[in-house]
């Protein structure tokens, strides 16, 4: 099918690229601690993308039999279109990444709801008021491009994913606990989920009382991936750089943060679900250093923000729906010496967040970030005393980076997309009710 799109598109177009992308998944539901749910799903999403008189025309559809339809539909876009100032890359040398495990197919069906149940049995056997729910996926996607400067590659991938969430209704008071794991191989034990929302119930065993100041504040990984990374990913990426929107903008080379914060995106990590040989316009991926030691290294790049920018792709290009843009694949926060544990003891009197509620809802561009602690902890004379309510956290990314107390040994990967530890920072705004 690409290729008859391909020589369809030759014929009026200058350059051509065909993207295709084949899925199948099984996800699996439980909610109010019951089986909810089991899904078989399949899609498949063909794009084409032409420079057509040094515009760019561009199609999709999630319907094959549209195929032939695609060439006119990306000849009247490109009419109106933005000017090409590249080539779509040739055939190249593409890192050996391993991102499809056979194994992941073979787990049955009864083998997946037999793990939510353990899940959801798991978190009961601890609290039986929860209300729990779990979610378990299983499924395969191959990936294909073709394009005129002779690239025809493709790459499939395997997924396994779990989540397991808890509430606790007492009254007026609503507690929310939960986790998720991911991986291009089969996850087939719970244990590890249940344990570690077990200590998210435990850490939140009782309320306690929390004053309004300035204190130390340590991020888990969770907390670090819903406050510190969306404003610091947006500045890093060269759209936005190469606009002037991003206040990193002519910052490359220069001290930004403290000398513990290292960065990298690494889309080359073996059986990470963001893992990949080449990214969605066909550049070979690379591990691209974001910040080493405080100082900015890179910025990420697709073919069109790399030519506008007059640098390289880094192999960054995502399609989320549309047009391929800039995008982060695997981002890596180099973990520190020092446990969650050690970082706490430091602490006379602090706060732990777990998950940040409107941390974006700021200036993200600017840094700033200011929200409710959807789940969060007081730390007294170097323990965890117990939950914190109706407290707000705020501050600015960039500024918090530059004074960093500690960067914990406990890096884990969330979603595929993030791998990092606890951050602990030394003051940071604090108001509570």
């Amino acid at each position: 099918m690409l290729e008859k799109i391909l020589e369809q598109a030759k014929k009026v177009a200058e350059q051509a690229e065909c993207f295709m992308v084949e899925s199948e998944s099984t996800p699996i539901h439980f909610e109010s601690n019951q089986l909810k749910n089991i899904e078989s799903k399949q899609s498949l999403s063909l794009a084409l993308r032409i420079v057509k008189d040094g515009k760019i025309g561009y199609a999709a559809s999630s319907n094959p039999a549209d195929w032939p339809r695609l060439v006119n539909m990306a000849l009247e876009t490109a009419a109106y279109g933005q000017t090409a100032h590249f080539q779509f890359p040739a055939s190249q040398t593409y890192p050996e990444v391993k991102i499809f495990d056979p194994e992941v197919e073979t787990v049955s069906l009864e083998e997946m709801v037999n793990l939510g149940k353990e899940m959801v049995a798991g978190l009961l056997d601890i609290n039986s008021e929860l209300i729990c729910s779990s979610s378990l996926t299983k499924s395969t996607r191959k990936v294909s491009l073709l394009n005129t400067s002779g690239a025809d590659i493709s790459f499939k991938k395997s997924l396994f994913s779990m989540g397991l969430e808890g509430t606790l209704v007492r009254g007026t008071d609503m507690l929310f606990v939960g986790d998720e794991f991911s991986s291009c191989r089969p996850i087939r034990s719970s244990l590890e989920a249940v344990n570690l929302v077990s200590k998210q119930l435990k850490r939140a065993r009782q309320n306690v009382p929390l004053q309004s100041r300035e204190m130390p504040v340590i991020f888990t990984p969770h907390g670090v991936a819903s406050t510190i990374i969306p404003a610091l990913s947006a500045a890093l990426n060269g759209k936005l750089v190469q606009e002037k929107a991003s206040p990193l903008a002519g910052k490359l080379g220069e001290q930004m943060f403290d000398p513990a914060f290292n960065l990298v995106d690494d889309p080359t990590q073996s059986f990470s679900p963001n893992s990949r040989p080449f990214d969605d316009e066909g550049t070979a991926s690379q591990i691209t250093p974001m910040v080493e030691n405080g100082v900015i290294k890179n910025f990420i790049y697709d073919l069109r923000t790399a030519a506008l920018a007059k640098a390289k792709s880094t192999g960054n290009a995502e399609r989320h729906g549309g047009q391929p843009a800039p995008d982060f694949s695997a981002l890596m926060i180099k973990p520190g010496t020092l446990s969650f544990e050690e970082m706490v003891s430091d602490i006379k009197e602090g706060l732990v967040v777990e998950f940040m509620m409107g941390a974006e809802q700021g200036n993200v561009l600017g840094g700033d970030f200011s929200g409710n602690v959807l789940l969060g902890y007081k730390i007294e004379n170097g323990q965890i005393t117990g939950r914190v309510k109706d407290t707000m956290l705020s501050g600015n990314i960039y500024s918090a980076l530059k004074t960093i107390n500690a960067i914990g040994s406990d890096g884990r990967w969330l979603d595929g997309e993030l791998f990092t530890p606890s951050m602990y920072f030394p003051n940071l705004s604090v108001a509570a009710k």
